[in-house]
């Protein structure tokens, strides 16, 4: 198994079955590729019949970003140079979200959060046998859609009430040290194995997919790590 992912792949006692697929999703809830590659996953997974699990690791962006984030104007100058220099990447992911159902508003986004504590609670929702796929769709349309800063606890006690999670357990799991330590070592695990950037796709313990792949390469992709031989990896020249 390639030294890029094999530390996640160790981390696991639960092989999947011949004809039965794993994913294990890593992203950050503040990537607009990832929301992307998420709606494409789903899209993927519901063609595929047969058992599907999916699992979701963590993974910040900004890892350095203040505990109250900064302004979308501060962190595009930081990080491109002008706001203007990012415009066309931006008017991409519009017209892409839009194939899929996302409505890409970032307009209304006035901060970029630090997702420590969303995904916390996205731990949260492991913890208690929760569909985090679900949870991230929220989390990502609340940021993305709504221009919501996810980094704010009332902000994810909102998000989370549907989901049956009540406002102790939230503010609970952000506060709880052990907790916060346990995800950054799961996010430092995925760093030590290689990867750089998201979103990944890890199938049933043996093939990487890179970026947010289309449809079509994806449900490939499911096919080779259900009943193909060997392991391999799939990189993305389109979103990534």
């Amino acid at each position: 198994m390639s030294d890029t992912y094999s530390s996640i792949a160790s981390a696991s006692t639960r092989p999947a079955g011949i004809g039965a697929l794993r994913v294990e999703v890593i992203a950050d809830l503040v990537c607009p590729f990832c929301f992307i590659g998420k709606r494409r996953l789903d899209a993927a997974m519901r063609a595929v019949h047969g058992p599907v699990e999916t699992s979701w690791y963590p993974y910040q962006l900004n890892p350095q970003m203040p505990d109250n984030g900064m302004t979308l104007t501060d962190y595009l100058t930081e990080r491109f140079g002008t706001p203007r220099a990012v415009q066309p990447t931006l008017d991409h992911l519009k017209a892409e979200g839009s194939t899929h159902g996302i409505a890409f508003d970032f307009d209304r986004i006035e901060r970029v959060p630090n997702t420590l504590a969303a995904h916390q609670l996205m731990h949260l929702a492991d913890s208690r046998g929760m569909d985090q796929a679900a949870l991230a769709d929220s989390l990502m349309s609340a940021f993305f859609e709504h221009g919501r800063d996810i980094g704010d606890r009332e902000v994810l006690i909102d998000i989370a009430r549907p989901y049956g999670l009540s406002e102790e357990s939230v503010i609970q799991v952000i506060e709880d040290r052990g907790i916060r330590e346990a995800v950054l070592h799961r996010e430092k695990q995925v760093r030590d194995s290689g990867i750089g950037g998201v979103p990944g796709f890890l199938l049933n313990r043996r093939l990487l997919v890179v970026g947010a792949q289309d449809i079509d390469s994806l449900i490939n992709a499911f096919d080779r790590a259900m009943f193909g031989e060997g392991n391999d990896e799939v990189e993305s020249p389109a979103l990534h």
